[in-house]
């Protein structure tokens, strides 16, 4: 059984390539896959590129032309809910689009087609992820104190995601989206770009799927200082860990 282990950009994806046994490189819709081995477990690892729709065209393809069982998407996020900081990592129990309005013909945020706003995650995927998250932050957490020595150590939270074709990065933006979120019931714990619309895919598809995000940022207006630091030198070895510690479990 094939799992995917897709990411946005190469350093969100780390050294997983590398660390392929058997390694075997495809090119298929203007994308590179790698389908190889990782903790004895057949793998194939996909860069999607940034946004909803290089998402969607990236799982689709995972699903169709490479038949995996299921799916994971590693990378980073912008923390928006109360107490998630910089450093904590996110795994989604669900995801919605932010930016999806087809008011007043549908609700505010709902999927036209699908009846509702959000896309649940696999429960027992997601279950195996929160528990290599655990683990790893258990172990290696003090790597991630980079705003304050004496900051709380990071933690793992579990909940709602949004994704949206736009960085936010602003306090003004982020305190905005998530005031309107919440007052729906939408209690969002992070931002990000790409997980919703592989959630929609696998949902398509039947496909088993989970997300896991370490928060780069506060989604604020330091967010694009934060990130590219961040991304480059937390974000891969993170993805690593959990990634092997998600496959052992399985």
């Amino acid at each position: 059984m094939t799992t995917a282990i897709l990411s946005a950009l190469p350093e969100e994806q780390g050294s997983l390539v590398s660390a392929l046994e058997h390694p075997e490189r495809i090119e298929h819709a203007a994308r590179t896959f790698w389908r190889g081995r990782l903790e004895g477990r057949d793998v194939v690892l996909a860069l999607s590129g940034i946004g909803k729709v290089a998402a969607a065209t990236t799982a689709a393809a995972l699903a169709e032309r490479f038949a995996v069982r299921r799916m994971v998407f590693t990378g980073v996020a912008g923390g928006v809910g109360d107490g998630v900081q910089v450093g904590d990592v996110v795994v989604a129990r669900s995801y919605l689009q932010h930016d999806m309005d087809a008011s007043p013909i549908f609700p505010r945020w709902q999927v036209p087609g699908y009846g509702e706003a959000r896309m649940d995650c696999d429960a027992a995927l997601s279950a195996l992820i929160f528990e290599a998250a655990g683990c790893f932050l258990a172990t290696a957490g003090g790597t991630f104190a980079l705003k304050d020595a004496a900051a709380r150590p990071p933690r793992v939270h579990q909940g709602l995601v949004a994704s949206g074709d736009r960085f936010v990065s602003t306090a003004a933006e982020s305190q905005r989206l998530r005031g309107d979120l919440l007052a729906a019931g939408h209690d969002v714990l992070a931002v990000e770009m790409e997980g919703a619309a592989v959630a929609q895919v696998c949902r398509d598809h039947g496909l088993p799927f989970a997300a896991v995000r370490t928060i780069s940022d506060r989604a604020d207006d330091s967010a694009h200082v934060d990130f590219p630091h961040f991304v480059r030198h937390v974000a891969g070895p993170c993805a690593d860990a959990i990634v092997h510690g998600f496959l052992r479990l399985l």
